[in-house]
C-alpha cells in the first residue's frame, strides 16, 4: 500500500509520547498513578475521548503558571478544537474529524507546509486559482492531493484567517470574498471524497462531514482563533 499523505492522519495513536504523559498525569482520579491511568486508557478507547473532552484538561493546558507546556500542537487542537465546536454528544465521524482537523492545524503551524500540497516540495501555492490549474494538469493520484489541500487551504483561511481575507478583500482591492474561500472549500472536500484514494487512506467520511458540514467546522476553527491563538 502506498504511503498515506501527512494530512490523512486520523487518530488519537499518532499523539507524541509526552502528549499521552500530560493527559495521564491530569487523570482525575485520585490515588491513579499515570501507568494506571493508560491501562484504563488502552482498555477503554471511548475514555481517551473523554479526556479530550474534559474541562480540566483544557484548564490544565491554559494554566498560566505553568511556564513551559510539553505537549504536540496536535494535543492543543484536538482539546480546543473541542471547546470551540458545539456539539454536545459527538458520533464517530465528528471525532474522525476532529482528530483529522488537529493533526492538520499542527501540520500548517509551519507556514512551508500551509503553501505546500505535500511536505518538503520544493514548489508553492499562494492563490486558490494556481491550485486549481495544478489540479486540473495532474494524474489521479496527484489530483487527489491537490483537491484535499484545497479543502484544507480554504478551510484553513477562512476559519483561522478570516479578518485577513475581509480586509484584503475590503482595503487592498482583492477579488477573492470569503464566501469564495468557503464555496472553494466545500466543493472540493465533496470532490475528493469522491476519489478512490479517499477510501484507500480512510478519508471519504472526513472529507463528507467537512463539505456537508463546512460552516460548522469553519465557525469552530474561528472561535478556536478568536479564544484561544490571538
Amino acid at each position: 500500500m502506498m504511503q498515506s499523505p501527512d494530512f490523512a492522519r486520523l487518530g488519537p495513536p499518532a499523539l507524541e509520547h509526552k502528549d499521552l504523559l500530560f493527559l495521564f498525569e491530569h487523570f482525575p482520579a485520585p490515588g491513579i498513578s499515570a501507568e494506571e491511568a493508560a491501562r484504563r486508557v488502552i482498555e477503554q478507547p471511548n475514555l481517551f475521548e473523554l479526556l479530550l473532552e474534559s474541562r480540566y484538561v483544557l484548564d490544565a493546558m491554559l494554566d498560566k503558571s505553568a511556564l513551559w507546556l510539553d505537549i504536540s500542537p496536535k494535543l492543543f487542537f484536538n482539546v480546543v478544537l473541542r471547546r470551540t465546536l458545539d456539539g454536545s454528544r459527538r458520533n464517530p465521524a465528528e471525532r474522525r474529524t476532529i482528530h483529522y482537523l488537529a493533526n492538520l492545524l499542527g501540520l500548517f503551524t509551519h507556514a512551508d507546509r500551509l503553501h505546500r500540497i505535500q511536505e518538503n516540495e520544493e514548489e508553492s501555492y499562494e492563490y486558490l486559482a494556481d491550485l486549481v490549474q495544478a489540479a486540473a494538469e495532474a494524474d489521479a493520484r496527484r489530483r487527489f492531493l491537490v483537491l484535499s489541500h484545497i479543502g484544507n487551504y480554504a478551510l484553513f483561511l477562512a476559519g483561522i484567517r478570516k479578518p485577513w481575507i475581509e480586509h484584503r478583500f475590503k482595503f487592498r482591492n482583492r477579488p477573492v470574498t470569503f464566501d469564495y474561500y468557503c464555496a472553494m472549500g466545500r466543493s472540493h472536500y465533496a470532490t475528493a471524497a469522491k476519489h478512490q484514494l479517499a477510501d484507500i487512506y480512510g478519508l471519504r467520511p472526513v472529507f463528507a462531514q467537512l463539505a456537508g458540514r463546512f460552516d460548522y467546522y469553519r465557525g469552530g476553527l474561528e472561535k478556536m482563533a478568536t479564544q484561544y491563538l490571538h
